[in-house]
């Protein structure tokens, strides 16, 4: 970790709201920072009550998406038929028997109309859209999420998702999957630590701008990704690569997608063009539609853009693939 190179600072802009806190309140702190050479434990927690085109990290087996169960009683009021133009995380491209030379890319629409690349929507309710949800602070309520998370595949299955910038501390911040006009359709859970890497901790490094959460089991016990199912972390994959970006607006009560190829910004950061795309949406993940591995998390270069139409992310490597180690450790022990 640690390993990139710092780069001059450019002007950034906040995608994501800072976190308002009201009063201090002295909390446990155990820290899990990822060094140049070694794994130098430096987490923010919270004091508990109680070199292929596509590698995902060392994890076991590929897990697959289940199907999400809303909670009873709080089911948003959209189709529970799936979607099969977003169900699948990654179609597979077939040869065409035209006289093309190279077959038309082969996408997931973006809307149940099948639009076009680059067309942002709202995104429709399919298993892999109920990974992803809002992180609060207080109470889950219509106008109060800051940034936007997704669960990641992990053995623990309690690992979130999202940008650096977006979380330092997180006392009182909840994740809500599927979160839609107000309702959390398949629960809450809290978040109890925040894994970043010395990059970002000491520096603010743009190209380390991502961070691991972990949370806590709901009420009833459950983990995150037993309700909703988890993305697998994919690195070094291409830059070329299509996505999927969702986002939740911090204006906005529902989930955004959009669709579209990504390219070179820099050695380290991803860039994408979806219209749209505004504050709040920092933290989205970026899901290949070729391999369903989530490639990358809204931020990075400006802090995830300086406008709505063009987003950023740092690059997946080995950095992020040593921080979700640390942090899957930290989550089992």
């Amino acid at each position: 970790m640690g390993q990139h190179r710092r780069r001059t600072p450019r002007r950034r802009r906040f995608l994501a709201p800072t976190l308002v806190t009201t009063a201090l309140s002295v909390l446990t702190v155990a820290v899990v920072v990822v060094g140049t050479h070694s794994l130098t434990p430096r987490a923010t927690a919270v004091a508990s009550p109680a070199t292929s085109a596509a590698v995902a990290p060392p994890v076991p087996g590929t897990p697959s998406v289940p199907a999400a169960v809303p909670v009873t009683g709080t089911e948003p009021s959209v189709s529970s038929e799936p979607d099969p133009a977003t169900a699948s995380a990654a179609p597979t491209p077939t040869p065409t028997p035209t006289a093309t030379a190279t077959p038309a890319p082969t996408t997931a629409a973006p809307t149940p109309a099948d639009g076009p690349l680059g067309t942002t929507a709202t995104a429709p309710a399919t298993p892999e859209a109920a990974t992803v949800g809002a992180l609060f602070t207080g109470t889950v309520r219509p106008g109060n999420h800051f940034c936007t998370a997704s669960v990641l595949h992990s053995t623990t299955g309690n690992l979130l998702l999202t940008a650096a910038h977006c979380i330092d501390d997180p006392s009182g911040v909840t994740f809500v999957p599927g979160y839609r006009d107000g309702k959390a359709p398949y629960g809450t859970w809290r978040v109890t630590a925040v894994h970043t890497t010395t990059g970002w901790s000491r520096g603010g490094d743009q190209d380390e701008d991502f961070a691991v959460l972990e949370t806590a089991a709901d009420d009833s016990g459950r983990r995150v990704e037993d309700v909703v199912g988890g993305n697998t972390l994919g690195t070094d994959e291409p830059f070329g690569t299509t996505v999927r970006l969702y986002g939740y607006p911090a204006g906005g009560e529902q989930p955004l997608l959009c669709t579209n190829t990504t390219g070179r910004q820099s050695a380290y950061q991803r860039v994408v063009d979806c219209p749209d795309y505004p504050g709040g949406t920092s933290g989205g993940p970026w899901i290949s539609t070729a391999t369903g591995h989530v490639v990358g998390a809204i931020g990075g270069y400006q802090q995830g853009g300086d406008t709505d139409d063009t987003s950023y992310s740092a690059y997946f490597d080995h950095t992020i693939a040593a921080l979700y180690q640390e942090a899957a450790t930290a989550a089992a022990s």
